[in-house]
């Protein structure tokens, strides 16, 4: 095996068991694993994937590796690392594992370079990290590189316009786009991720609290949801009028972010946009405000705006929420320095949320793997099939069973002559 770097492999038994209990709740992934391991359609193929380096995960990886990939992890977050998985990973699994929970930046894009060293020719991104990398630093590459696999929103965003720009070289297929991805995993999987990541933190009660939620795409839908669900009064802001107008008729309160400032009791990120909270929203924030972000990027709260405003250096008062004096004597309290929450102060998604999205990352590295040659250099969505196949695995896996169109009824559906 090659080099790693993680922070301590004793770590590994631990790891081992809780990449066990995932995996009794990833029945599509598992069968997948299965097959792979009888067809082989990754031998002699190189990956490495940027991703969240959690239980979850790890049993991708493990299904890859089953595939006959060679296959190397960084983490895409510097917060999201769970160190016990990524020390199984290296001592049981054989996988090269580039990711310590709270490196620093400088460490985070050591590990980038790292896990492009191996040279891949597939890539697996959380955020396109390794694409925009490669593209701008790493170009040598672009000769071995077959094409890649985005899990997330913001990650689609980046690639998209990249490919507008005519700057993207190789071919992505988006797999956050698909169905039993962005229907799924981010509603249910954020919202009650970043909820349990929240409380993590806090401890605060939910019930009787102004929740904002900025954003209404599929995962702050989720968020949504799980608050009012737990008793808070709901506030959306959105940019988006098809959007907002939807917020509405689900029952919330629609209005600004700087409507929303002063009565909000809690704020989270969800749009995958820069200063979604910024510094005229802070200043008229009330005593004890709660702020975190649930996007991708760090980038959605504008932290270093909070500190030029505050009195002094932040105060750590629990783990994961620092508080920021204002000279008036307002506190405002950020949460997992404003990353990701829901990996930051809990464990992320749910591993049977978890089983489709990576359900969706194997087989649709399996497809570009077989597709390449045919593909242009631009965002692909998952095709059809395979999201239906893996719907369908679910559903069995789950053991529910569904109904089935009679030769009837097939047919009235794809004639015009009848009608009432």
């Amino acid at each position: 095996m090659t080099e790693y770097d993680i922070k301590d492999l004793s770590l590994a038994e631990g790891g081992r068991r809780r990449i066990d209990w995932a995996e009794r709740e990833m029945p599509v992934l598992r069968l997948i694993k299965e097959r792979f391991e009888k067809e082989k359609p990754f031998e002699g193929i190189r990956m490495s994937a940027c991703l969240h380096v959690t239980t979850e995960t790890a049993n991708l990886m493990a299904t890859l590796q089953a595939g006959g990939a060679e296959v190397v992890l960084t983490a895409s977050n510097p917060l999201s690392t769970q160190d016990d998985v990524a020390a199984a990973l290296v001592q049981q699994y054989e996988i090269p594992v580039f990711a310590i929970k709270g490196e620093s930046n400088d460490v985070y894009y050591k590990h980038l370079t790292a896990a492009l060293d191996h040279k891949p020719h597939i890539t697996m991104d959380d955020g396109a990290d390794l694409v925009s990398t490669i593209h701008k630093s790493r170009r040598e590459l672009l000769d071995t590189v077959l094409g890649s696999t985005e899990e997330t929103t913001t990650g689609v965003i980046r690639l998209k316009a990249m490919s507008a720009d005519g700057a993207l070289e190789f071919p992505v297929v988006a797999v956050n786009d698909a169905l039993t991805k962005h229907l799924f995993d981010n509603r249910y999987g954020t919202g009650q991720s970043t909820m349990d990541g929240i409380i993590r933190a806090t401890n605060i009660l939910i019930a009787g609290k102004t929740f904002v939620v900025a954003g209404y795409g599929w995962c702050a839908r989720g968020l949504a949801m799980r608050a009012s669900g737990m008793g808070a009064n709901v506030i959306v802001t959105e940019i988006d009028p098809m959007k907002a107008l939807e917020a509405v008729m689900d029952g919330y309160r629609v209005m600004p972010m700087i409507e929303a400032a002063p009565i909000g009791d809690i704020f989270v990120t969800l749009t995958g946009d820069l200063n979604v909270i910024d510094k005229h929203h802070f200043e008229v924030m009330k005593d004890g405000a709660l702020v975190a972000n649930s996007g991708h990027f760090n980038v959605e709260i504008n932290i270093p705006s909070l500190a030029e405003m505050a009195v002094g250096e932040p105060k750590r008062v629990r783990p994961f929420v620092e508080e920021y004096d204002m000279p008036d004597g307002r506190r405002i309290h950020i949460l997992g320095e404003g990353r990701l929450i829901n990996l930051a102060a809990a464990e992320g998604h749910p591993a049977s949320v978890m089983d489709m999205s990576f359900a969706n990352q194997a087989l649709s590295a399996e497809y570009m793997v077989k597709n390449y040659k045919s593909l242009e250099a631009k965002v692909y969505s998952v095709p059809e099939d395979i999201d239906n196949e893996i719907a369908r695995l679910k559903l069995e896996g789950m053991g529910v069973k569904i109904d089935i169109l009679t030769e009837e009824q097939v047919k009235y559906l794809n004639s015009w002559e009848e009608g009432t």
